[in-house]
């Protein structure tokens, strides 16, 4: 069986010692890696010419003096993301809400870069359709991330609503996760890796954003390529799930099953046994040895079932990238129509009550 033996040469991405904490923190208690230095007033990066004090480290600006995390207020625990959990959280004096991500410190070093450059990509991000890092404190062993509050929760949350998702309105999500994609890929060289209906968020607005870098990479070299095993394997695509060298395109994978996942109403590959949940070792045997799943042409326009295509392709090469995907005659469909997302997910429930 060929995927059995491509699981022999499966590469985990596992570290056998911890890296001390305290390797990376300062007397003051500034938490340090490279060019970052976190502490309760803020995250800052300087230069390497910089680096002449580590203990002294002033916050970029009075706004992380008044935003601390001591001005924030728990309503609730939301969820669970890369490494720990989150909070609905409110600030005391704005009455503003956001998600506070909570991310404990003693971990492993391959996590503890994973997390450092979550927050270098959040301090950095420009992209309307990544979600906003406002802010992010180190205290007592703890890194927490004040992230913007998405109000109807993830593509995962309107599924188990609405079961399946219409045409149109999967359009919309797919160019505004295409266009967080191209950010991603080719401005910031960076595999997400863990593409999945919880890390794309929704809001009122009808906004979709792309959430969760704790198992994000910027790439080290011009072709991009990583040969580590991170992520959720559901969404896995076949050169990641069988450890191979994979790129960008094996983000294109992941949200192809993601958008045939929503207009079908159920994950592309299931069991015939009464749960209907595949093993790892079944899903490594299917995703690798069977052919890709597709949108049944019966049920689904030409475009969409092209689109599906394009992504869900065995082969890397054959799949279009991010950029070339947002010219795709299943997205250029619905441009000239006046389609709100807004009005699907503002007839849903919320996945938090505010009012409790």
């Amino acid at each position: 069986m060929r995927a059995a033996k491509q699981l022999k040469q499966l590469k985990l991405d596992v570290t056998p010692q911890e890296a001390p904490v305290d390797k990376f923190l300062t007397a003051s208690g500034t938490f340090t890696d490279g060019d970052l230095r976190l502490n309760q007033r803020g995250l800052r990066l300087i230069s390497e010419e910089s680096q002449t004090s580590q203990d002294n480290v002033q916050p970029p600006d009075a706004e992380d003096v008044e935003f601390s995390r001591e001005d924030l207020e728990t309503i609730k625990v939301i969820g669970k993301g890369s490494g720990g959990i989150v909070q609905l959280v409110r600030h005391k004096w704005l009455g503003t809400f956001y998600a506070l991500k909570g991310i404990q410190m003693c971990i492993q070093e391959t996590v503890r870069k994973q997390i450092v450059q979550e927050l270098k990509i959040n301090k950095a991000s420009q992209c309307p359709h990544i979600v906003v890092c406002y802010h992010s404190f180190y205290h007592n062993g703890v890194i927490s991330l004040v992230l913007e509050y998405m109000d109807r929760g993830s593509l995962a949350d309107v599924i188990k609503q609405v079961k399946t998702i219409l045409e149109p309105y999967l359009a919309v999500v797919c160019k505004q996760v295409l266009k967080g994609l191209v950010y991603l890929h080719h401005e910031r060289h960076v595999i997400h890796r863990d593409i999945k209906p919880s890390n794309l968020l929704v809001n009122h607005k009808g906004e979709v954003k792309i959430t969760d870098f704790g198992v994000s990479a910027v790439l080290a070299n011009s072709m991009g390529q990583r040969d580590t095993f991170v992520g959720t394997y559901n969404y896995m695509a076949p050169e990641r799930i069988s450890g191979t060298s994979y790129d960008y395109k094996s983000d294109i994978w992941s949200l192809g099953l993601v958008i045939l996942e929503s207009a079908i109403g159920h994950f592309p590959y299931t069991s015939t046994e009464p749960e209907g949940y595949l093993s790892f070792y079944e899903l490594l045997e299917a995703i690798v040895d069977q052919p890709p799943p597709s949108a049944p042409s019966d049920q689904f326009s030409p475009e969409f079932c092209s689109f599906i295509s394009a992504c869900i392709q065995k082969d890397p090469k054959q799949r279009l990238s991010s950029l070339e995907l947002l010219s795709h005659p299943f997205i250029k469909k619905f441009e000239d129509e006046d389609i709100d997302l807004a009005i699907l997910v503002g007839s849903l429930d919320p996945p938090v009550n505010l009012a409790e």
